[in-house]
């Protein structure tokens, strides 16, 4: 199933495909020698310039051997346009020919929406392909931060995006709960526990341990229900037991803070269940098979110099820049025995698609990681995993303004602020719909002020009042006896005023900035979208009555009153966010 701009766009092609070919056989355009040339369908930015264009004559200028302008015009001279989408065509500039569409087109782009109602958007683009959107994934040591805060609303945004193009998506949380950053957690909570029986000078705390108050929480947590019980146990044991009772809980507090965000996760992937399998160990002997690591002091190595380089070079890239890069090789088991985090890495993306079999993973990561993408990406085609079925969306860092300034430190704790912090002073909905308002990799400033303040200049409150204005109109209609009759396109083709046609183009692109959205790993083309459906509702509603004395047109605008509802409702379903029916 394609959008109505999808449609109309291969129908065209098809139009001027079979133009060129009657020109052809007509001897007014000259055979080809390799085939028609390939040409590109476009829609102007300016809709008066046409609602659709194609360079046919110009791509087609050096096979045909003639002028572009004569090309075009010996195209348009053999179009058939009867019974089509498409009401006209005419010659401009130096040989770009530009269509306009009939008015069945803007009256099926209603009709549509009202049949598919909230299905309306979705289409098959993505064939069912299994694609796994893995986000957030923060380390559970910890409460979460502001990087997840807008890694969680991208991650799902863009997983909402693939669901709606068409794919089978599965949204993943990975859960570190191995490694050095667990020790050094232990190692925290052991600090705190004996601190709090000894004091803090009879127990010097860890100089890169987590300083942060949700430690001495978790320790007086346990305190308050084990007591001293673990003083004078042998320290392995201690801190054992500390972390079996901490973990869990800061786990727990993950889920919930971010099922208050509305993100619910279909797998929390454990880390330790992969070195639990032998999964991490399978994969470093794969490797050594593959003749990709060496020892060197005790240590297993893997060779990512020689793996990039190889890479780098088939690139184009010359060795003097490669030089620049100064790459290093990586520890996979250190000497102590303990694999590394990156050999966790390379199992786990080798689990996603040799064992679960996923045709693409996107990983949505913070811009302090981008050092790491073209490492493990290269690890797994030396895996033979297939680097080219993972993708890195990396996500640049948030600012937070209040009265213009930056703010660093939360105005209720005077501390870091943190996802809960956020949700405590932020609307979730302003929160979704400010972290997906520009693409990932650009930097964003997220204005506190604005995203509580009830007025137009609030984006999301602008786009939510859109959705209320409109029910409000069908309510008082139907107050009054008017409800909404079910037209036929051709009771539809007098909705002929620009601003219901701008209303209309809007409304038909919806499926393509999904497809869009998926397509380049932006979900921010779904706020935008919402922000400009609600825009060309307002204006057609400023200048276009609903309620007038033609009992036709009335109808008619009545549902496209319904269609926009469906739509701007749509789009906020996708990401999460209300859609009020009165504000």
């Amino acid at each position: 199933m394609l959008g109505p701009i999808s449609i109309a766009s291969e129908e065209l092609r098809s139009l001027v495909t079979a133009a060129i070919e009657k020109a052809v056989e007509k001897g007014e355009l000259a055979a080809p020698a390799d085939g028609l040339p390939k040409f590109l369908i476009e829609q102007p930015a300016d809709p008066t310039h046409g609602d659709f264009a194609t360079n046919a004559a110009m791509a087609g200028a050096r096979a045909f051997r003639k002028p572009p302008r004569a090309i075009a015009e010996a195209i348009i001279a053999n179009l058939d346009l009867e019974g089509t989408h498409f009401d006209r065509a005419e010659v401009a500039g130096p040989g770009f020919i530009n269509f306009f569409v009939s008015d069945l087109w803007f009256s099926e782009v209603l009709t549509r929406i009202i049949a598919e109602g909230e299905n309306y958007g979705r289409t098959d683009y993505g064939k069912g392909q299994k694609v796994m959107v893995e986000f957030v994934s923060a380390n559970p040591t910890g409460p979460m931060h502001m990087g997840n805060a807008r890694g969680g609303a991208i991650g799902d945004g863009l997983a909402a995006a693939l669901d709606g193009a068409g794919y089978n998506v599965t949204r993943e949380f990975l859960v570190n709960d191995a490694g050095n950053q667990i020790e050094k957690f232990a190692r925290s909570l052991e600090a705190r526990y004996l601190q709090h029986f000894k004091g803090e000078e009879a127990v010097p705390f860890p100089e890169d341990g987590y300083h942060g108050a949700d430690i001495i929480e978790r320790a007086e947590q346990y305190i308050a229900e084990h007591g001293d019980d673990l003083l004078n146990a042998e320290e392995t044991d201690r801190k054992k037991a500390l972390v079996a009772f901490s973990l869990p809980k800061n786990i727990e507090k993950m889920k919930a803070d971010l099922a208050r965000y509305r993100i619910e996760f279909d797998n929390w992937f454990s880390e330790t269940t992969l070195h639990e399998s032998g999964a991490v160990m399978r994969a470093i002997d794969e490797l050594t098979k593959r003749g990709y690591t060496y020892e060197k002091e005790g240590a297993v190595w893997y060779k990512n110099i020689e793996v990039q380089t190889a890479a780098l070079l088939a690139q184009g890239k010359t060795q003097k820049q490669i030089d620049l890069l100064e790459l290093k090789d990586d520890v996979l088991i250190r000497a102590n025995g303990f694999p590394t985090y990156f050999a966790a890495d390379i199992a786990y993306h080798a689990n996603k698609f040799v064992d679960r079999e996923y045709v693409k993973c996107i990983n949505i990561w913070g811009a302090d990681h981008h050092g790491h993408v073209a490492r493990l990406k290269c690890a797994l085609d030396a895996l033979g995993v297939g680097g080219d079925k993972l993708d890195i969306v990396l996500m640049q860092l948030v600012r937070l303004t209040s009265n213009g300034e930056l703010v660093r430190m939360s105005k209720r704790s005077g501390k870091a602020i943190t996802l809960s912090n956020l949700l405590d002073d932020v609307p979730i909905d302003a929160a979704r719909f400010f972290f997906n308002m520009r693409e990932p990799g650009s930097q964003l400033d997220f204005d506190l002020d604005l995203a509580v303040e009830e007025s137009k200049q609030n984006p999301v409150y602008y786009v939510q009042y859109a959705h209320a204005r409109i029910c409000s109109i069908i309510k008082n209609l139907a107050a009054e006896g008017v409800t909404a009759q079910q037209l036929t396109a051709e009771q539809l083709n007098i909705l002929t005023h620009n601003d219901e046609r701008e209303l209309i183009r809007t409304l038909a692109s919806f499926p393509e900035e999904i497809i869009a959205a998926a397509k380049n790993y932006d979900p921010a083309r779904l706020t935008h979208f919402a922000s400009e459906a609600a825009t060309r509702f307002h204006k057609f509603y400023d200048s276009c009555h609903v309620k007038c004395g033609d009992d036709a047109l009335m109808q008619a605008r009545l549902t496209l009153c319904k269609a926009s509802e469906i739509a701007i409702k749509n789009v906020l379903a996708m990401l999460k966010i209300d859609a009020p029916e009165s504000m």
